[in-house]
């Protein structure tokens, strides 16, 4: 149950983005029938151009977390970019769509040849990155059974080849700390491990721990540093920012999102707008969640404002529940223009703000 609140605060809530905004870290969703909706709200709030990581898979909700299988590319360029020019760009998951309970690969050679020929052919289409799940460290298996991790050497010709074709790779590795507890009371993510239950890690049977995929994949990072990574969700470490701010700072080769992490975010506002600060040319706006006008204006007044104990969105962009309240940071013009858009424009192969 959340309490009421008695505390008398003021409101400054955008009702468009102080610039440009690139949503650099979304989906469709699977709302293929939804994309002028989309636009529309796009327009309404500023965002001039958004991601569909997943363009070769169909995503979706589903009770108790997200779903999602393999889908043709083909289906994003015509009822995103064709339709809407400018608009849309596409990261593709490549061979790394499977469903999380079949096996990745037997023969891993005949895999990371199959995934780069995949890689090329969606970049030349018009890819603009390769999209890595939190499947990859958590869920895959090979052939053995042994689960794989994001810095098994079997698959390093897949992150070289994305280098040579001067694309990002986005990663999802890990997720929030308290999804790896016991799903207990004390949890602090305890009604959001109720709400989606398959985003329980707890059994250390089956699921490695945290900080062990977050190692995997800093060596991952210094394995190849002419690669570019877009660590996704604030580096898997929104709760630690001074564990990011080390890992920004000992890999150039790195940068971060802080999509679907509002709510970490805004409870520790003086320490965020530091960091913001900080590494205002090395974070990409994002959000992870089904475009609406008040998700996005909650993004906005957290980045833009100063305003006191307001409420983010849950993980699928609505706002009937809220873990905790949150504070704006009140980033300055500069710092606004380089996280909404200029980064990404720099990061990312192929985008116009016009």
């Amino acid at each position: 149950m959340q309490l009421r609140s008695y505390l008398v605060r003021q409101e400054h809530i955008p009702v468009r983005a102080a610039c440009p905004v690139i949503d650099a870290h979304n989906h469709l969703w699977g709302q293929w029938d939804n994309v002028d909706a989309y636009v529309h709200v796009m327009d309404e709030v500023g965002v001039v151009q958004y991601a569909d990581l997943t363009s070769n898979l169909d995503l979706k909700f589903v009770p108790g977390g997200y779903d999602f299988a393999p889908a043709n590319i083909e289906t994003f360029f015509k009822n995103c970019v064709d339709r809407h020019p400018g608009r849309f760009f596409g990261f593709t998951a490549a061979t790394f769509s499977r469903p999380k309970n079949q096996t990745l690969f037997t023969d891993a050679a005949d895999f990371v040849e199959e995934t780069v020929a995949l890689l090329e052919r969606h970049v030349a289409r018009g890819a603009r990155g390769l999209k890595i799940l939190k499947e990859l460290g958590l869920h895959y298996r090979d052939g053995a059974g042994q689960l794989i991790a994001v810095d098994d050497p079997r698959l390093s010709a897949i992150w070289e080849a994305a280098g040579k074709l001067g694309i990002p790779v986005m990663l999802h590795q890990a997720d929030p700390l308290g999804f790896f507890d016991p799903v207990t009371p004390d949890n602090e993510h305890y009604d959001s491990l109720l709400k989606y239950p398959s985003w329980s890690f707890a059994d250390t049977s089956r699921f490695p721990r945290p900080r062990t995929i977050l190692a995997q994949r800093d060596h991952l990072l210094a394995q190849h540093p002419r690669t570019t990574f877009i660590l996704a969700h604030a580096a898997g470490l929104s709760e630690d920012l001074g564990e990011v701010s080390r890992i920004l700072d000992t890999y150039p080769n790195a940068c971060i999102d802080f999509s679907a992490r509002l709510d970490e975010l805004g409870r520790q506002p003086y320490t965020t707008r530091e960091f913001m600060h900080r590494y205002r040319h090395r974070i990409l706006f994002g959000t992870d969640m089904p475009p609406t006008l008040e998700m996005y204006r909650c993004y906005f007044r957290f980045l833009e404002t100063f305003d006191e104990y307001f409420f983010p969105p849950d993980y699928d962009g609505t706002f009937s529940r809220a873990r905790w309240a949150i504070y704006g940071v009140g980033l300055p013009p500069a710092v606004l223009e380089d996280i909404y858009y200029k980064n990404a424009l720099r990061l990312i192969p192929g985008l116009k703000v016009d």
